[in-house]
């Protein structure tokens, strides 16, 4: 089967939802949660910096940023093996994603809390958007903000469709399936109905 991954990321994990379709109708592949960090401190790598001398600090917030990249396209690759080891042919990814970083050096990161909460949401999503492009996925970034909007539009489904259709999945793959999860299928669709599928 043709399948497309979504991808809903959090500080330190992602959901990973693979979609496929059989007769017209989503089908859930795979669900699962993947962790990013290998260190609770990498969780929030400009948190750890905070009150570290200016140079210590960049070298922290530079080694999370370079492990959530490693750890992220590590994960990729073990998904993509796990669903051709299924025979699947994984055609692509959606990224549910926030809005960019304006172009801030870590010392004005660090200079401002809010801008570490920024920085801390935008980089797994980037990280995992990376890892799909570096695996040779098509990528499909998705405002995670407006992501109901977007897939109704996507998937030309009223509001009232999409929730039953995603609602069907949950019930049919059985909990966990809350927002996470939910969103992540949203994202799958999107990718595979972007992609042609």
């Amino acid at each position: 089967m043709n399948i497309a991954f979504g991808l809903k990321a959090h500080s330190g994990w992602a959901a990973l939802v693979a979609l496929s379709q059989r007769d017209g109708e989503f089908v859930v592949v795979d669900r699962r949660r993947i962790e990013l960090v290998e260190e609770l401190w990498a969780k929030q790598p400009y948190h750890a910096a905070e009150q570290l001398e200016p140079n210590v600090a960049r070298g922290l917030v530079k080694r999370g940023i370079a492990a959530a990249n490693r750890i992220a396209l590590c994960e990729m690759r073990l998904a993509i093996k796990r669903e051709q080891k299924r025979n699947n042919q994984v055609i692509g990814c959606g990224v549910l994603m926030t809005d960019p970083m304006p172009d801030w050096s870590v010392d004005e990161i660090l200079a401002v809390h809010f801008r570490m909460h920024k920085a801390e949401g935008v980089l797994f999503r980037e990280a995992l958007s990376r890892a799909a492009k570096a695996t040779n996925l098509s990528v499909v970034e998705i405002p995670e903000k407006t992501i109901t909007a977007y897939a109704t539009k996507e998937l030309r489904m009223s509001a009232d469709e999409l929730n039953k259709t995603i609602a069907k999945l949950g019930k049919t793959c059985g909990p966990p399936w809350g927002k996470d999860q939910k969103e992540a299928a949203l994202a799958a669709a999107v990718a595979l109905r972007r992609l042609g599928v």
